[in-house]
């Protein structure tokens, strides 16, 4: 049996539909996650004192963790400034204008290059790259910054970290935990990602132009032209057009030989993104250095304090949903302390495997019930904290079942990493949504439906796979 829920459970589950209903109404929850933060940590603690300090240090616990983040993603857009400001973003782009004619064109270019770099390094240099290279190109040819960041989250975040073929984090953690080989995961998890990832995109896809048709959507034209024309009237420059062509080609350059560097030096995470930001810092230097002369001195530290003003003012909001949905996992003790029951694994995994022992078990039953598990699972923010749970849990239902265990084990870790690793609820939307310039609250509402297609019309065909 599973952990005996307590309060704690309860509240946290009820705050978490009152988060998702409020997002879903288009209404702001930090005064929701703030009030869930207090009343978990007064009921855990019985102290005010306790419960007033336990908000305050989960901000300081999610900014923590999200700092690398908001670091990478403030430097990605102090480079991007200095681009637009001396017009090397306007050469650098117009090469793929060529090939990204259209808005369609557009979104499944960048889509599927960012789907392919995050099998190889994982979806958040993936972001970085793009942003740096493609983004432009896909605004001026009128695909919305929303459409762009849609694209790299559903793509990179979505189909390449749930099924992660060639690193195989995810599945090593699910397959060792219900007890199976590697391969056999991995196997079954084929089909699975290749349905959940076509409907999603699909859906995600035709309700975006339903609404750029609609006009419900700003055209990616006016974005770039806005965007150029408020730091075009900051600064001047001394690039002369030649230059401007040489510094154009050197930028796609230096961050292809990331991507190389990366493969054979086998950067992952971390530490493929350490290395993209700290690319961007010296392409940042060097251009200013080129384009202000005298005045660089000044003009790098102004770039520098123009990202981490667009980096705070993006997480700003996001800081208090991030500091409550840690609170589901190991943050907690962190936060609060020991005040969970003794065997507890986590809030949300104590919820999932709550739901694991409640439910009667067939394979339809089962297979409802895996992606249910991964997607509360998910709902820490993390997408692989909860999916060795999916894994053991696809293990015990497989042996009432009477099989179809890798099918089970699959379907778990794709719910938790759609869910977790960064469309609907977390915290790895956050870079595709900073880089495109976006509101990472309206990116997981704009994503809530093609997930919640994709997972329905997944979970159906697992049912068959069994």
């Amino acid at each position: 049996m599973g952990v005996e829920l307590v309060a704690l459970h309860w509240i946290y589950l009820l705050f978490i539909v009152l988060i998702i209903g409020f997002m879903v109404a288009r209404k702001d929850t930090s005064l929701i996650c703030i009030a869930g933060i207090f009343l978990l940590a007064a009921v855990a603690t019985h102290s005010l004192s306790a419960a007033v300090s336990g908000v305050f240090n989960s901000f300081i616990y999610a900014i923590t963790e999200l700092l690398p983040t908001i670091l990478v993603i403030s430097i990605i857009v102090a480079m991007s400034k200095v681009l637009s400001a001396t017009g090397i973003n306007d050469v650098m782009v117009s090469p793929f204008v060529r090939f990204i004619r259209t808005p369609a064109w557009a979104y499944w270019t960048i889509g599927i290059l960012m789907m392919i770099i995050s099998w190889f390094f994982w979806p958040s240099p993936a972001v970085a790259l793009m942003g740096a290279v493609l983004l432009p190109a896909a605004v001026r040819v009128g695909l919305p910054a929303l459409g762009a960041a849609m694209a790299m989250n559903l793509f990179g975040h979505g189909i390449a970290l749930s099924g992660d073929f060639i690193i195989q984090g995810a599945p090593k953690l699910t397959a060792d935990a219900a007890g199976l080989p590697v391969g056999d995961v991995i196997a079954a998890s084929v089909p699975l990602v290749f349905v959940m990832g076509v409907v999603t995109t699909v859906t995600a896809f035709s309700l975006l132009r339903r609404d750029m048709k609609r006009g419900r959507l700003a055209s990616g034209e006016a974005e770039m032209a806005a965007t150029v024309d408020s730091t075009l009237e900051k600064t001047s420059h001394f690039l002369t057009g030649q230059t401007k062509k040489w510094l154009a080609l050197l930028i796609p350059i230096l961050f292809a030989l990331d991507v190389i560097a990366m493969f054979y030096l086998r950067l992952q995470g971390g530490e493929a993104t350490a290395l993209v930001g700290g690319t961007a810092i010296f392409i940042l230097i060097l251009i200013s250095v080129l384009a202000h002369r005298q005045e660089s001195f000044a003009e790098v530290t102004n770039y520098f304090i123009e990202g981490f003003q667009f980096g705070f003012k993006v997480f700003g909001p996001v800081i208090p949903i991030a500091a409550f949905f840690y609170l589901g996992d190991a943050g907690f003790v962190k936060i609060i302390g020991d005040y969970l029951p003794q065997a507890s694994q986590g809030i949300v995994n104590d919820l999932g495997a709550a739901l694991a022992h409640a439910v009667p078990l067939n394979n339809e039953v089962g297979a409802v019930t895996l992606t249910i598990v991964g997607a509360i699972t998910g709902l820490d923010g993390s997408g692989f904290s909860g999916i060795s749970l999916a894994g053991s849990v696809a293990h015990l239902f497989s042996v009432a079942i009477g099989g179809g265990a890798a099918t089970l084990t699959a379907l778990g870790q794709i719910a938790a990493i759609w869910v977790g690793g960064g469309t609907l609820v977390p915290w790895a939307l956050i870079p595709a949504a900073a880089i495109c310039g976006v509101d990472p609250f309206e990116l997981a509402r704009r994503n809530l439906i093609p997930v919640a297609v994709g997972l329905v019309v997944t979970t159906v065909v697992a049912m068959f796979l069994i």
